[in-house]
């Protein structure tokens, strides 16, 4: 099969491991070059023994202004440039609101949402030098459907989606577009939590008509087609990955 992105380069924030490691396997397996940023040093979770050079990884604070523009920085100075972007990085902190911490909230907002605006506005000098690009967000089925005790996800998660639709309208100008992947019920990343609630897993599982939990290889497809000329007239949207969940 032809790959698709050859000679393309990528930076997936918490590329390393979970959902991440599975978009980031798939954009190496297209023929793109990725540069993996998450705050584990030296961590590409295997990539770089199967696919060599064209993986790096840097230590990235995604909450940090410096440290995101750093990682486009040290993708340009590897690779040549950057096409795409991937904002994925999250942490979820659960508590009902009436005992939810602030730090808790503002470690949840930060990392989830404000980081996706950092990525999103240091990439756009990088992305307009090579004539356009994309950037895909990552969202969650959570995001529009209320959980008690999951405020602070879902809130952030809700602000991604309306923040991608925003900066798609703003940035189409550039030849830049802005997509949204919203993954329900994965095998991988959060979901192993789920996974440790007896009755829990199942309880989800039985709302997929599908009948299945989705894997990296879904999650991948997803992304890669958000990356490529097959969407090239999609802008704005949000592509929900969860196999017609039912919530």
């Amino acid at each position: 099969m032809d790959q698709q992105l050859t000679g393309r380069t990528a930076v997936v924030t918490g590329g390393n491991k979970g959902l991440g490691l599975a978009m980031a396997e798939a954009l190496l397996a297209e023929g793109c070059q990725v540069v993996c940023a998450s705050r584990t040093p030296g961590r590409t979770g295997g990539l770089r023994e199967r696919f060599g050079e064209r993986v790096l990884h840097h230590e990235t604070d995604v909450t940090s202004p410096e440290s995101v523009a750093a990682v486009l920085r040290a993708a340009e100075d590897a690779f040549g440039g950057v096409d795409i972007v991937v904002s994925n990085a999250a942490v979820r902190h659960d508590g009902f609101v009436k005992k939810l911490s602030v730090e808790h909230w503002r470690e949840t907002v930060d990392t989830c949402l404000t980081a996706t605006f950092l990525l999103t506005n240091a990439a756009i000098p990088h992305l307009t030098r090579r004539g356009g690009g994309r950037i895909i967000n990552v969202s969650s089925g959570m995001a529009r459907r209320p959980t008690p005790g999951a405020a602070a996800y879902s809130a952030a998660k809700a602000g991604v989606e309306m923040f991608t639709k925003t900066s798609a309208i703003e940035l189409a100008r550039y030849g830049i577009t802005v997509n949204c992947l919203s993954p329900g019920l994965f095998d991988l990343g959060m979901g192993l939590d789920l996974q440790q609630v007896p009755g829990l897993w199942e309880k989800h599982l039985a709302k997929i008509p599908l009948g299945r939990a989705g894997t990296g290889e879904d999650i991948g497809r997803a992304l890669v087609y958000l990356c490529t000329a097959a969407s090239s007239y999609v802008n704005g949207h949000v592509l929900e990955v969860d196999g017609g969940y039912l919530g």
